[in-house]
């Protein structure tokens, strides 16, 4: 990421941020957060509740000082130029910021006339945004009769009445169900297409799949990896191979054999005629199933290919994303 920096112009970096620090009490929710993130990108902040990623946020969107380390948005310093920064940035946050109470289109106009709109202008862009979000019909519905879904799109909405040249999206899809998800999905891609930089929060290891362009990986406030999906899937250096036998009591020999040829660990699986190993070399395997052949140990099918980000989240932190810790809420 070093040499990245040092490559490329000042004026095409979003985010550079360097060893951004948070303390809470004894707990550093940020603990020393290098970040460079390009204009016009989607970049996915991976890691488990608790792990940074919303403290880290609030930082670069000027909602708390850092402690320590330094940041620039656009060019601008995050500590002396903060209202430059707010006039370029927009942040939706886990939980829907709009007014229950109002209809979708009293809080899109209401929002509108904040951000300087006149009354007729207020109202055409709070229709085009019902439109382009496919809430027209929900329009003239109070915001609590909404679903989810329905919520996350007029929140999102919501915080780009103005177009901003930075969003800050922290778990935009939390709790939603698969067509939901896939929604907001599409208008985080639409946003980009725009010109939109987006800076994404997340604990879904797919969503960062789907949508990043470069991924960082967060574990306890500090950044443990950098990339894109297929440099960190290949950073872990390894893929998985599972065997399925026809007769579970070929199991025991068959382990035998596999870490023999393959030079690495074999487990057994939860299904009893199963075995999985993580492997460096892809040349091994097609002489290891060659040998079970050769031993007349049948196999039903087999399976090799490369890590997922769930395994790569596994391997890089020793435990899954789904886990939580309770320091970053309880801190805020």
């Amino acid at each position: 990421m070093e040499n990245a920096r040092q490559e490329t112009p000042a004026a095409e970096w979003a985010i550079r941020a360097t060893g951004l620090v948070k303390v809470f009490g004894k707990h550093r929710a940020v603990n020393g957060v290098d970040l460079a993130i390009r204009k016009g990108m989607v970049y996915g902040f991976l890691g488990p509740n608790g792990a940074g990623k919303t403290t880290t946020i609030r930082l670069l969107a000027t909602l708390l000082k850092p402690d320590g380390g330094s940041a620039e948005i656009f060019g601008h310093d995050l500590r002396k130029e903060g209202d430059e920064i707010r006039r370029r940035i927009s942040l939706t946050g886990q939980y829907a910021s709009i007014d229950e109470d109002l209809t979708g289109m009293e809080n899109l106009v209401m929002m509108a006339r904040l951000m300087g709109y006149g009354r007729t202008q207020a109202k055409e862009r709070a229709e085009e945004l019902l439109s382009a979000f496919g809430l027209e019909d929900a329009a003239k519905r109070q915001v609590k009769n909404y679903s989810g879904g329905m919520r996350r799109r007029i929140d999102i909405a919501a915080s780009i009445v103005v177009t901003p040249e930075l969003l800050f999206l922290d778990e935009p899809t939390a709790g939603l169900d698969p067509r939901s998800r896939n929604q907001v999905w599409d208008i985080i891609r639409a946003l980009v297409k725009s010109g939109t930089t987006v800076l994404l929060t997340t604990q879904y290891l797919d969503e960062a799949d789907q949508l990043a362009d470069r991924i960082a990986v967060i574990d306890q406030g500090k950044i443990i990896a950098e990339g894109t999906s297929s440099e960190l899937k290949q950073s872990v250096g390894s893929g998985t191979l599972i065997v399925h036998l026809l007769n579970g009591e070929d199991r025991s020999r068959t382990m035998a054999i596999l870490e023999e040829k393959l030079s690495v660990p074999v487990h057994y699986t939860a299904d009893s005629n199963s075995l999985t190993a993580q492997i460096n070399d892809s040349y091994l395997v097609a002489g290891a199933l060659n040998e079970l052949a050769k031993q007349e140990i049948a196999v039903s099918s087999f399976s090799f290919g490369r890590p997922s980000l769930d395994e790569v989240f596994l391997k890089l932190t020793g435990h899954t994303a789904a886990q939580e810790t309770k320091h970053e809420e309880e801190a805020l």
